[in-house]
């Protein structure tokens, strides 16, 4: 493995955060040079340092084997993770090292779990910051930097198979280079539209700047410590709800519908599974909420109940309401929700509704070949068939990752938790959500953790955004080589 080699990858990595660090201290500037201006500037040039080291002594390569691919995706995001929690460790506050790592995490992740209690505390050019790794870590932190290496570079091709996962791609019939600038035109699209919307709802410029990140993101990060139900704004709430539901949506779909003017968005089977979904959920928790008197009317329980279940289904974990006193019933629904997640192609966390339409036609299938053993069943998506090894790969995923979800849940109920706290929490952070139920509920958060289970959390986030195959991946070729 070529350590060389990978540090120069890994170098612009550590320039593009930094050069986001060096803008959020612009922010802390325009804004009287608020107390985060010294942490910034410091980590910002650190980090840039570090960055540029292996790209000028690092001679450049278009040659990169699979396992230095791997170590590139990886090591880029745990880097980012480290480097990115700079800023808070040295502002302070309530940020120690767990807290600090924790909300870095977090932030690159799109989780949007955090441990702070006064969120409004901190300076703005501190909050741009904490935004900005939502918005860097939304798409891909290794598919940001994937437009400055070389054009023809097998490099390109080998990082994009791993930063995007072969779900996602089915809808993309583009070259890599071509694919990463759709996926980034739509990204930044989706940005500018929902801040300019945001302000015309009545929402600061700030503010709205900071929400349209975590919502392109799907993260949930808010510069209120009440999210958006600080706000207090029917329309906010709109603005959010739609363009929180538009970015759970398939990316390459989404441009195809605007530039190329095509219908394929509304004949997806998976996005009206997605869409019906939703419905469903909305409904269901409405009658919930109206029934159990948590809502006053039906116009009510319809806005607390779509607000709540897009945010959940697309892991965005914004909020309107303290959903850790509804009804089982509602809880359970959103739980499900929570599992499921959104469509691929979208910066969504979660198992993904690809996955869980290719489980629920092999289930089909399996059924009618128990009433009729002699049949051959085809498995299809849409017009697509799935193979039999997609299909295996897609249930050895699934169950993975419910053993992830179990196995956290016992590890965090180890140090004391109850169950609620556990399971959800466990939930929470491999799908990449942020809010749970109980004390780290949609408007509580995870200070009072104990330093050891915000650090395994930050190893869970880290999973379920890198959907766990590839750090398996790399222990194994670790532990090939040490053989």
């Amino acid at each position: 493995m070529n350590i060389k080699l990978i540090s120069r990858y890994l170098g612009v990595t550590l320039i593009f955060n930094g050069s986001f660090m060096l803008l959020s201290m612009v922010i802390s500037i325009l804004n009287g040079m608020d107390s985060s201006f010294t942490p910034l500037l410091i980590s910002g040039i650190t980090t840039l340092i570090v960055g540029l080291f292996p790209l000028i002594f690092v001679r450049r390569t278009e040659e990169i084997s699979i396992s230095e691919g791997f170590a590139i995706t990886i090591l880029a995001w745990f880097l980012s993770c480290i480097f990115g929690m700079l800023p808070y460790l040295m502002w302070g506050g309530e940020f120690t090292l767990p807290n600090a790592f924790f909300e870095s995490v977090s932030g690159f992740t799109t989780t949007g779990a955090t441990i702070l209690n006064d969120i409004e505390g901190l300076p703005k050019g501190l909050l741009f910051w904490r935004s900005s790794t939502h918005f860097i870590g939304g798409v891909g932190v290794v598919v940001f930097t994937l437009l400055v290496l070389p054009t023809m570079s097998t490099f390109r091709f080998k990082m994009t198979k791993m930063e995007i996962s072969s779900l996602s791609k089915e809808n993309y019939r583009f070259r890599t280079k071509e694919l990463i600038r759709i996926i980034l035109s739509v990204y930044l699209c989706i940005t500018l539209l929902a801040h300019a919307a945001l302000c015309v709802a009545g929402m600061p410029a700030f503010d709205a700047i900071n929400h349209a990140f975590s919502i392109v993101a799907t993260g949930g990060f808010s510069t209120r410590n009440a999210s958006v139900m600080a706000f207090e704004s029917f329309p906010i709430e709109m603005v959010v709800t739609f363009f929180t539901l538009i970015s759970g949506l398939h990316f390459g779909l989404l441009y195809s519908l605007f530039v190329s003017r095509s219908t394929k968005i509304f004949k997806s089977p998976v996005i009206r599974m997605f869409l019906l979904s939703i419905v469903i959920s909305t409904l269901s928790v409405s009658f919930n909420l109206l029934h159990s008197d948590l809502a006053d009317n039906w116009f009510e329980a319809l806005r607390k109940a779509l607000f709540q279940v897009v945010t959940i289904s697309t892991t965005t974990g914004f909020a309107t309401a303290d959903t850790s006193v509804w009804p089982a019933f509602s809880i359970l629904i959103l739980l499900y929700l929570s599992i499921q997640g959104a469509c691929s192609g979208s910066t969504t966390g979660g198992l993904k509704v690809d996955r869980v339409l290719i489980l629920y036609k092999t289930l089909k299938a399996q059924l009618v070949k128990l009433q009729h053993p002699s049949s051959v069943v085809q498995i299809k998506v849409g017009d697509r068939r799935i193979e039999s090894d997609v299909i295996l790969g897609v249930a050895l995923f699934a169950s993975l990752y419910l053993f992830v979800i179990v196995f956290g849940a016992v590890v965090v109920a180890a140090f004391g938790l109850d169950f609620t706290d556990a399971f959800t929490s466990s939930v929470s952070m491999t799908a990449n959500i942020g809010p749970a139920f109980g004390s780290c509920g949609s408007l509580e958060n995870f200070s009072h953790f104990p330093g050891a289970v915000k650090f395994f959390f930050s190893l869970q986030m880290l999973f379920g955004r890198l959907e766990i195959y590839p750090i398996l991946v790399m222990f194994s070729i670790f532990r090939i080589r040490r053989r």
